[in-house]
């Protein structure tokens, strides 16, 4: 998969829609309120939270020596309940950055980039010194009733089943090893969900691109037999008709879980249009987890990748992959473990590995701790041994709210 499949968004003002839309629900609020009972209080229709958080890394590398940055991050995440089935959520992600990795213009791209139709972001800052930028990530109207949901805006698919790689996630995939965007991507999408029973429904998806020829649209028939959830998914990816397949449920304590899906290509014409050469693809995951449990709540999970077609690594950072749920990794098998455990009561301590089946690995370790109820500090170390080798440490205090 080719580059060029990462999507351009048209630079418009919608996020100054988004905006007014929050006030206008504010402002509706506060009148209401004031037609309260005295002496009354009634739950409230919205919730407003999120967290401020510091970033620092420092990153070694082979060829240009050390780099350090700096980022300071805000989160808002706003829903508001009205009294019919409609609700409405957005989440504004606001960063200021600072650091060497600025004099990069792939870097400065990257942190600016509205990857969605419409381009929710806003740079209120750009200079050599500094990038301050604001993206809705979560911007979408739901109505739900009985059986019947619907939705539309910016929000996150999640299709996926299992916690590690997820070739079902068509619509939003996400690395693996970024460490700073808990939330994960969304996509600009409308859904339509019908429920059928106890975990049983139907979906179908329609998400729009700038290039009309890589538009996605997907269903999805998800079930459960005998305690296993399963699923079945058909539709186009991008420039791919796909089907796919996932499964989860428990053996012996052993959480299980797998998922599958085949690529083909769908318009040879377009792809040609934008340089591309693809070749049908299978991407499979499978994995493990188990918790062994006792005092300090021991947790292990493995898992191993398959791509018929990998995606070529050349000069891109492991850690920027996935760009598609078929561009997974670089190699035809990735393997991957993880083991964590509780330090003490408040802190905990997690350790990871991956492995590629052309020799190079990926090392990492992690450390949590509660300093207060609403004050977390953290620690990360990683190592990729590979076309680009750099070590990376990460430090995270994050108050939230």
């Amino acid at each position: 998969m080719d580059k060029d499949l990462v999507i351009h968004p048209r630079k418009s003002k919608a996020w100054l829609y988004g905006t007014m839309f929050i006030g206008i629900v504010f402002n509706a609020y506060a009148s209401n309120a004031y037609a309260n009972i005295p002496g009354l209080a009634p739950k409230s229709p919205w919730d407003l939270d999120g967290y401020i958080s510091y970033v620092g890394v420092a990153q070694r590398y082979d060829t240009i020596g050390t780099v350090d940055d700096h980022q300071l991050q805000n989160r808002l995440n706003f829903e508001y309940r009205f009294d019919s089935p409609w609700r409405f959520n957005a989440s504004i992600r606001n960063r200021v950055l600072v650091g060497d990795s600025l004099d990069s213009e792939v870097y400065r791209s990257a942190v600016t980039e509205d990857k969605g139709y419409f381009n929710l972001s806003y740079d209120w800052h750009n200079s050599d010194d500094a990038i301050v930028t604001s993206q809705f990530d979560r911007l979408y109207v739901t109505y739900q009733d009985n059986n019947i949901k619907g939705r539309i805006g910016r929000y996150r698919i999640n299709w996926g089943m299992n916690t590690i790689w997820n070739p079902n996630d068509l619509f939003n995939p996400y690395s693996i090893y970024n460490v700073d965007y808990p939330e994960k991507p969304g996509v600009d999408a409308a859904e339509f969900t019908y429920k059928l029973g106890f975990a049983s429904e139907v979906n179908a998806v329609y998400a729009p691109n700038q290039n009309s020829d890589l538009d996605s649209y997907a269903g999805r028939y998800l079930f459960n037999r005998d305690g296993w959830d399963a699923q079945i998914i058909a539709g186009k990816s991008y420039l791919d008709l796909t089907l796919g397949a996932g499964i989860a449920g428990d053996i012996k304590g052993i959480g299980l879980k797998a998922e599958m899906s085949y690529f083909s290509p769908y318009d040879e014409q377009a792809a040609d249009s934008l340089g591309i050469e693809l070749d049908s693809a299978l991407v499979a995951s499978a994995e493990a987890t188990y918790s062994f449990g006792g005092l300090r709540n021991w947790m292990g999970n493995a898992a191993i990748l398959y791509l018929s077609d990998p995606y070529p690594l050349d000069t891109t950072s492991t850690s920027q992959l996935p760009l598609t749920a078929r561009t997974l990794s670089f190699t035809q098998w990735t393997g991957y473990a993880d083991i964590g455990f509780d330090l003490t009561a408040l802190s905990r301590v997690t350790a990871q590995a991956s492995y590629y089946d052309d020799g190079t690995y990926f090392l990492g370790g992690s450390l949590s701790y509660s300093l207060a109820d609403n004050w977390t500090l953290s620690g990360f170390v990683q190592y990729f041994d590979g076309v680009i080798n750099n070590t990376s440490v990460y430090g995270q205090l994050g108050w939230y709210f």
